[in-house]
């Protein structure tokens, strides 16, 4: 048995969820070999190469695999996939854009969102916002399987010897063309990558004092920002600080809860975390029972005193 995990990479180095996926494909036995994938990615697959448990990597170049089509990546992981018991894929944008065009063309069933392994063939995924847990048995001869990158540590990204075997590429089918794209320019760390994460709901009022009450407390602690889906959906905030089933997925060190009341597609997102602290004056807040601290009070006086004390 042989993994392949399709690396998520920006051509210079290997994303961050990847290393948990690497993780993941080393817990299905055998080796792991990792697919990068670019337009002038040899820095990546340097990268990939140096991943403790990495046995191979699979660099294959050309300009059509530049910006990751999901098209021509699940065509290329396609070429390659008779060689593998065994396809990962991070539980990211990206990977759940890919996994199920090549679970269809091998036609075999997707396994998605995966906590844990428990053998070979059987895994472990959250369902019902991660109320219950189902325990999912593949007979297919291929597994694809995305990986929810906060159910597995991170591989080191040193330490390993990777052999790189370059290979030529598909051609582009044509199907799809990269336009462009916009990116938010950030200081703070990217959200799904943060140890200490400040998230503000709906009680916060407005993007005024969301920006008001949240940022000296995240600059203080030096943590990314979030918020809860009827945060972004009043405007308070931008659609990729969303926290939750239907936004980011994250287990930070310290996840601080400001003014959230915990329904449960935000705890579906952020229950994982090491340690979290809610502030809410509702003492009936659902939040408080994931909180492993909780302070029933104002947050627009309790959060500016605790700026004050740090």
């Amino acid at each position: 048995m042989t993994s392949l995990v399709i690396a998520e990479h920006d051509n210079v180095s290997i994303r961050p969820a990847t290393l948990n996926t690497v993780t993941a494909a080393s817990q299905c036995g055998g080796e792991v070999h990792v697919l990068v994938a670019g337009k002038g990615a040899e820095a990546a697959a340097k990268a990939a190469s140096q991943i403790a448990g990495v046995a191979k990597v699979i660099h294959v170049e050309d300009a059509h695999f530049e910006h990751g089509l999901a098209e021509n990546m699940a065509a290329q992981v396609l070429a390659i996939a008779s060689a593998y018991s065994h396809i990962l894929f991070p539980a990211t944008a990206s990977g759940k854009n890919i996994a199920p065009r090549v679970a269809a063309l091998l036609d075999v069933g997707q396994i998605s969102d995966i906590t844990k392994v428990d053998a070979v063939d059987t895994f472990e995924r959250p369902i019902y916002a991660g109320n219950a847990i189902a325990i999912v048995q593949s007979l297919d001869a291929t597994k694809v399987i995305t990986v929810r990158t906060t159910g597995f540590d991170a591989a080191a990204a040193t330490g390993g010897v990777a052999v790189i075997e370059t290979l030529n590429g598909v051609a582009d089918n044509g199907k799809s063309l990269f336009v462009g794209s916009e990116i938010a320019k950030s200081d703070r760390p990217e959200l799904t990558a943060a140890k200490i994460i400040v998230s503000g709901g709906r009680a916060l009022g407005s993007s005024e004092k969301f920006d008001e009450v949240l940022t000296p407390l995240a600059d203080k602690l030096g943590a990314a920002l979030g918020a809860s889906r009827a945060a972004v959906d009043a405007g308070y905030a931008p659609n990729d600080w969303q926290v939750g089933q239907t936004g980011k997925i994250v287990a930070p060190q310290l996840y601080v809860a400001v003014g959230i009341s915990g329904a449960i597609q935000h705890l579906a997102g952020m229950k994982d975390s090491k340690v979290i602290v809610a502030i809410n004056k509702d003492a009936e807040a659902p939040i408080f029972s994931v909180a492993d601290y909780g302070l029933e009070a104002d947050l627009f006086t309790a959060v500016p005193e605790l700026v004050s004390t740090l």
